[in-house]
């Protein structure tokens, strides 16, 4: 995939995210947060086996029993992800969750590529890079303050 249709459809996937939190937090009010979680997640699951039919199937599901545990967490993330942003969306709002997601992920990115872990080559953190970071937290902190 070209460079600059990658950044665009990552970015503009970026913006649904900052909807999802909100959305949840509804759900969350009516059905109860962790309810709300299983209910995002099940819909997710069910739209993920319905893109995979679509596109050839499920490759080789069946060698997931080999991998390393690690590999196998993801979806543990991004249910500690749903299920934290169903209640700090309230206190936050959708721009202060997404902030603070954000300056939490670029800060976590440039540890595991300091690192070189997880299967990501090796990157330094450069004084610029640190800089990225640390404008992102000033501007989550310029966000959610009241």
């Amino acid at each position: 995939m070209d460079r600059g249709v990658a950044v665009v459809l990552t970015a503009a996937v970026g913006g649904l995210i900052a909807l999802q939190a909100p959305v949840n937090s509804l759900l969350g009010q009516r059905v109860g947060t962790v309810a709300a979680a299983v209910v995002s997640f099940a819909l997710g699951t069910i739209a993920l086996a319905g893109i995979a039919v679509l596109s050839g199937g499920l490759g080789k599901l069946g060698e997931v029993r080999s991998v390393p545990w690690y590999y196998l967490v993801g979806g543990l993330l991004g249910a500690a992800y749903v299920t934290c942003v169903l209640v700090t969306v309230r206190s936050l709002g959708a721009g202060g969750v997404t902030a603070a997601t954000i300056a939490g992920q670029l800060t976590m990115s440039l540890v595991v590529d300091q690192l070189g872990i997880l299967g990501v080559a090796q990157k330094p953190i450069t004084v610029s890079r640190a800089a990225g970071v640390a404008l992102l937290v000033v501007g989550t902190f310029l966000v959610v303050r009241e």
